[in-house]
């Protein structure tokens, strides 16, 4: 079963091509006009065990708003499409992932019910010239438009850098262990039958 989906959005404001295989070996082509999301992403998909590839053109000569909220709206759609009904798989995970002295934990539910906790609180507002408050945005969209459970919980940290990809490597080693196939289930992972 080859879990992968590719997510075209074309809009006033930016043009999105993404595909996604869950299966992968952390490989990465990401081109999205926002370096810093760039390098978001690349370590998402490589601790996540990912292939993802992300060409975004984006209206970035106003702000990076509508170009990381997009990326996450495409994101969370591939994801919700090439698990499809969910049959086996693993549906809950939580981990604690260091960088540095930053320290965040991630715990989700992929239950088709949208709900994000963000308790993160930034030092500074932005990183070089991204705005940090993009970040809740991102996974704002990401949790609506994949349809999961996210509570994102930053421990501690005084390095905005550090804290931003301690949540981005979280994200993608919880999100591979909460898709894996669990050989043991051979039936949707729900009471209801149905995610």
């Amino acid at each position: 079963m080859t879990r992968e989906a590719t997510i075209e959005r074309k809009t006033s404001e930016t043009q999105i091509s993404l595909s996604l295989n869950i299966d992968g070996p952390g490989k990465s082509l990401i081109q999205t006009g926002v370096p810093f999301l760039d390098h978001m992403l690349d370590l998402f998909s490589k601790h996540g065990l990912f292939i993802l590839t992300v060409a975004a053109n984006g209206d970035t000569h106003i702000d990076d708003h509508h170009t990381v909220e997009d990326i996450a709206i495409c994101l969370g759609e591939a994801f919700k499409k090439a698990l499809g009904n969910g049959k086996g798989i693993t549906r809950y995970a939580s981990v604690s992932v260091p960088m540095d002295e930053a320290l965040c934990n991630i715990a989700m539910d992929i239950s088709n019910r949208p709900c994000l906790s963000f308790n993160v609180d930034f030092p500074k507002t932005k990183v070089g010239t991204f705005d940090a408050e993009l970040v809740e945005e991102f996974f704002n969209a990401f949790v609506n438009n994949a349809r999961m459970s996210l509570h994102i919980d930053m421990v501690r940290g005084q390095n905005l850098h550090h804290i931003i990809e301690s949540i981005f490597k979280a994200f993608g080693v919880c999100l591979d262990k909460a898709t894996q196939i669990d050989p043991r289930k051979d039936d949707i992972p729900s009471t209801k039958g149905v995610l």
